[in-house]
């Protein structure tokens, strides 16, 4: 049986045919899933790690997230016992491991990896060598780590080409809603001898991608082809082996030769999947299974089948494509290989979250784990009886910078009508994308607000985040909380100013709103009407704005963005008023 047939591949034998042709060349290492379902990221990885792993022992699997620091990739310490005591040692760590089966790393995310890891992925992902030096190692290798990772095609604007470019296998898996429970293993051994590429495969494959395509895609998609020759059992590859490797990954091929006419074993012999989890019913339904046959531990969850819908694809991308951000709209951060440079007149502040070690320059902040670490390499050395810490041991936390910068913004969407703000408003998002600012944007007046008497707010890393595009045209409500948006403002921006100190360098508050609260305070408070409103709603939001005008004013600047809407247009000057706020004109001309 081949694997490649007429009818289409579904994706659980994509991914299976995927994780082999990593599994037998370290060239294409790196495996990006495009809108995986976040309930699959387990099970997947697990059939992954079994590929990769030897009969009853899978390949270790290292998880990387927003908070991995640099000291859980690179190096581990281990305590020995020997015949005169403890012997301390560092060895390589998790992602450079030189025994058993290549570990597996595992991106849930790939948007919101920290620093630590976006440089690990850059540096090891398809390398052929790296070279390691930490305190106590010294590790000069080909990487054997195979990395997995998990994107929403939207987001695949946010992230750099550099990361992107590392992952030769690419595969959108929108519509996969289970995975066997178990990975069938091959019954011969991976060939030692790839298959040797000819003219004709490298002619094929830059027919498929093009002119325009860079490097990385027509050596990912030659090593793809290369890598199906070589499980197929052939010496060369052909250009049936480039249309192979271009339907597997979900490229657009033209003047292919048709798939049924292949010779018997020119692709690879591979064995079927396990059966399928039995479709939903009575006695398999999630959370109704028997007693008597319980749902192993390490089996995949079984999704029930919803309704056909667009998963993640970015406007204008493709569906399925393996490379949406050739077509996405999202701006990349600026440099996210490297911390942004902060400015600062005294100590290094020690808030934020640790992402590293450096030898300490002072005695503020000690790393003591790493202190004690570094002083136990060293101790027969020395030749102390009593365990001794000098100055050369001492290492300080490197913590990620907490933002210097930040943009409140509070959208009553109750006054937008067929009004495009967002002329109104770039300035203001330009200002806060090349400044790195954190936003808090506050909502008020929008049609999906749990509860329309109620402001909503959530926080942002930076004007990237999907939800802040989403926010900016929300549909408009019928009930405007304003007081109740004014109040959760003055209670960010000093809850920011009071645990960021002098950290934070620079605010600014936009209000986008003509001015006409319909929602008293109590109202927002309590949930429910008390009553007529009249103009206690107004009333109220000019005395939630007076506080405001209390705050720092050297580092904290206010704007209000006029909607022009008449009658009643002098509301957003008479809260500007309060707030001391200068007045932007959102609109020229007035109407509702």
């Amino acid at each position: 049986m081949t694997l490649m047939a007429a009818e289409p591949l579904d994706d659980v034998r994509r991914l299976e045919l995927v994780f082999r042709c990593s599994a037998l060349d370290p060239a294409l290492s790196g495996v990006l899933l495009f809108d995986l379902d976040p309930r699959l990221v387990r099970p997947v990885a697990g059939l992954f790690a079994a590929i990769l792993g030897e009969p009853g022992r899978p390949a270790a699997r290292i998880p990387l997230g927003a908070a991995t620091r640099e000291e859980d990739l690179w190096t581990t310490s281990r305590l020995e016992r020997q015949r005169d005591g403890f012997a301390f040692s560092v060895a390589p760590g998790p992602l450079m491991t030189e025994t058993g089966p290549p570990p597996l790393a595992v991106v849930p995310d790939l948007a919101h990896l920290s620093f630590a890891g976006t440089r690990a992925a850059v540096q090891l992902v398809g390398a052929d060598v790296v070279c390691v030096e930490q305190p106590g190692l010294r590790l000069h290798d080909r990487p054997r780590a195979r990395w997995l990772a998990v994107c929403r095609s939207e987001d695949a604007g946010r992230v750099t080409p550099h990361l992107l470019d590392r992952f030769a296998l690419r595969l959108a898996v929108p519509g996969l809603r289970t995975v066997p429970g178990e990975w069938p293993r091959m019954t011969s051994a991976m060939p030692e001898k790839p298959a040797f590429s000819t003219d004709e495969a490298v002619t094929r494959v830059q027919e498929i991608l093009g002119a325009g395509a860079g490097p990385r895609r027509s050596l990912a998609l030659a090593r793809l082809a290369r890598a199906l020759a070589t499980l197929g059992g052939h010496g060369e590859v052909t250009a049936r082996n480039c249309d192979d490797a271009a339907r597997l990954i979900g490229l657009r091929i033209t003047g292919a030769p048709p798939a049924t006419d292949r010779a018997d074993g020119e692709t690879p012999r591979l064995p079927p999947p396990s059966p399928p989890l039995p479709p939903s019913g009575e006695g398999t339904r999630r959370g109704a299974r028997s007693e008597k046959n319980p749902r192993p531990a390490d089996e995949a969850p079984l999704l029930a089948p919803g309704a056909a819908q667009g998963v993640g694809a970015a406007p204008g991308a493709p569906a399925g494509t393996p490379y949406p951000e050739d077509e996405a709209v999202a701006l990349r951060e600026f440099t996210p290989l490297r911390n942004p440079w902060q400015r600062r007149s005294g100590p290094a502040a020690v808030r934020g979250t640790v992402v590293g070690t450096r030898r300490a320059r002072d005695l503020r902040d000690l790393a003591l784990v790493r202190t004690v670490r570094e002083a136990a390499l060293y101790q027969r050395v020395r030749g102390h009886t009593e365990f001794t810490v000098v100055p050369a041991d001492l290492h300080s936390n490197v913590r990620a910078p907490a933002p210097e910068h930040l943009l409140t913004l509070l959208l009553d969407h109750t006054c937008r009508g067929e009004w495009d703000w967002q002329d109104a408003l770039t300035p203001f998002l330009q200002w806060a994308y090349t400044t790195r600012a954190a936003l808090q944007v506050i909502e008020v007046g929008g049609a999906e607000a749990p509860n329309e008497l109620r402001a909503e707010s959530f926080a942002a890393r930076g004007v990237l985040d999907p939800r802040v595009l989403a926010a900016l045209y929300r549909a408009k409500g019928r009930a405007t909380p304003l007081a109740h948006g004014i109040e959760q403002a003055d209670r960010v921006l000093r809850q920011a100013f009071r645990l960021q100190g002098s950290t934070l360098a620079e605010a600014w508050l936009v209000v986008v709103t003509d001015g006409r609260g319909n929602v008293p305070l109590q109202a927002s408070h309590t949930g429910r009407l008390h009553g007529p409103v009249a103009a206690q709603g107004v009333e109220d939001s000019l005395a939630a704005a007076a506080p405001l005008a209390a705050l720092d004013r050297g580092r904290l600047r206010v704007a209000v963005v006029d909607a022009a809407r008449s009658p009643y247009g002098d509301l957003p000057f008479a809260l500007a008023e309060k707030l001391g706020a200068t007045v932007v004109e959102g609109r020229a001309g007035h109407g509702d």
